[in-house]
Protein backbone atom coordinates (compact mmCIF):
# COMPACT_ATOMS: atom_id res chain seq x y z
CA UNK A 1 0.00 0.00 0.00
CA UNK A 2 0.94 3.80 -0.92
CA UNK A 3 0.33 7.08 0.27
CA UNK A 4 1.01 9.89 -2.62
CA UNK A 5 1.44 13.25 -1.28
CA UNK A 6 1.55 16.36 -3.67
CA UNK A 7 3.11 19.62 -3.07
CA UNK A 8 2.88 22.49 -5.50
CA UNK A 9 5.53 25.22 -4.78
CA UNK A 10 5.92 28.45 -6.99
CA UNK A 11 9.18 28.71 -9.46
CA UNK A 12 10.67 31.41 -10.38
CA UNK A 13 8.75 32.77 -13.08
CA UNK A 14 4.81 31.40 -14.16
CA UNK A 15 5.56 27.48 -14.01
CA UNK A 16 5.31 25.68 -10.49
CA UNK A 17 6.76 22.49 -9.43
CA UNK A 18 5.45 19.81 -7.88
CA UNK A 19 7.32 17.26 -5.30
CA UNK A 20 6.35 14.09 -4.70
CA UNK A 21 6.72 11.99 -1.78
CA UNK A 22 5.65 8.13 -1.54
CA UNK A 23 5.08 6.00 1.39
CA UNK A 24 4.80 2.52 2.34
CA UNK A 25 2.90 0.81 4.71
CA UNK A 26 4.47 -2.48 6.18
CA UNK A 27 2.24 -4.91 7.54
CA UNK A 28 3.84 -6.36 11.60
CA UNK A 29 2.65 -10.05 12.20
CA UNK A 30 2.69 -10.79 15.98
CA UNK A 31 3.67 -14.06 17.37
CA UNK A 32 2.46 -15.27 20.68
CA UNK A 33 4.69 -16.32 23.31
CA UNK A 34 4.54 -19.93 24.55
CA UNK A 35 1.53 -20.87 27.07
CA UNK A 36 2.20 -19.95 30.51
CA UNK A 37 5.34 -18.10 30.29
CA UNK A 38 6.37 -14.85 31.35
CA UNK A 39 9.03 -13.91 28.84
CA UNK A 40 11.87 -12.40 29.69
CA UNK A 41 13.00 -8.80 27.80
CA UNK A 42 16.57 -8.52 27.62
CA UNK A 43 18.52 -5.65 26.07
CA UNK A 44 20.64 -7.67 23.60
CA UNK A 45 20.70 -11.35 22.10
CA UNK A 46 21.63 -13.21 24.76
CA UNK A 47 21.12 -14.09 28.63
CA UNK A 48 23.99 -11.72 29.80
CA UNK A 49 22.08 -9.12 28.51
CA UNK A 50 20.10 -6.76 31.61
CA UNK A 51 16.39 -7.76 31.46
CA UNK A 52 14.66 -4.83 30.66
CA UNK A 53 11.45 -5.41 31.17
CA UNK A 54 9.02 -9.22 31.56
CA UNK A 55 5.94 -9.81 29.22
CA UNK A 56 2.96 -11.36 31.22
CA UNK A 57 1.29 -14.67 30.06
CA UNK A 58 -0.44 -14.36 26.75
CA UNK A 59 1.45 -11.69 24.85
CA UNK A 60 1.92 -11.55 21.06
CA UNK A 61 5.16 -10.24 19.70
CA UNK A 62 6.26 -8.84 16.67
CA UNK A 63 9.57 -9.58 15.31
CA UNK A 64 10.97 -6.64 13.68
CA UNK A 65 14.46 -8.49 12.99
CA UNK A 66 16.45 -11.95 13.99
CA UNK A 67 19.96 -12.49 14.76
CA UNK A 68 21.98 -15.02 16.65
CA UNK A 69 22.85 -15.23 19.79
CA UNK A 70 22.77 -17.26 23.33
CA UNK A 71 21.79 -21.29 22.78
CA UNK A 72 18.72 -21.14 24.72
CA UNK A 73 16.21 -24.00 25.86
CA UNK A 74 12.45 -23.44 25.68
CA UNK A 75 9.34 -25.10 24.59
CA UNK A 76 9.57 -24.64 21.04
CA UNK A 77 13.17 -26.03 20.92
CA UNK A 78 17.04 -24.89 21.43
CA UNK A 79 17.79 -22.32 19.38
CA UNK A 80 20.65 -19.44 19.08
CA UNK A 81 18.20 -17.24 17.71
CA UNK A 82 17.02 -13.56 18.85
CA UNK A 83 14.07 -12.07 17.91
CA UNK A 84 13.92 -7.79 18.02
CA UNK A 85 10.38 -7.12 19.04
CA UNK A 86 11.45 -3.53 19.85
CA UNK A 87 14.43 -0.99 20.08
CA UNK A 88 17.33 -2.62 22.04
CA UNK A 89 14.66 -5.18 22.77
CA UNK A 90 15.24 -9.48 22.13
CA UNK A 91 13.33 -12.83 23.45
CA UNK A 92 14.39 -16.53 22.62
CA UNK A 93 13.25 -17.69 19.88
CA UNK A 94 12.67 -20.71 21.89
CA UNK A 95 9.36 -19.32 23.63
CA UNK A 96 8.00 -17.44 20.41
CA UNK A 97 5.87 -19.41 18.54
CA UNK A 98 6.61 -18.82 15.07
CA UNK A 99 5.97 -21.77 12.87
CA UNK A 100 9.65 -22.68 12.25
CA UNK A 101 13.15 -24.22 13.44
CA UNK A 102 15.05 -21.60 11.67
CA UNK A 103 14.92 -17.28 10.56
CA UNK A 104 11.21 -16.16 9.42
CA UNK A 105 12.68 -12.31 9.63
CA UNK A 106 15.65 -10.71 8.31
CA UNK A 107 18.54 -10.55 10.09
CA UNK A 108 19.12 -7.38 12.38
CA UNK A 109 22.05 -5.25 11.12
Amino acid sequence: MSVEHVEETAGDGDEAQAGVTTTAAVAVTYYPIAPGVRLNVRSGPGTSYPIVKVLPEGTRVPIFCQTSGTLVSGPYGTTNIWDNIADSQFVSDAYVQTGSDGYIAPRCA
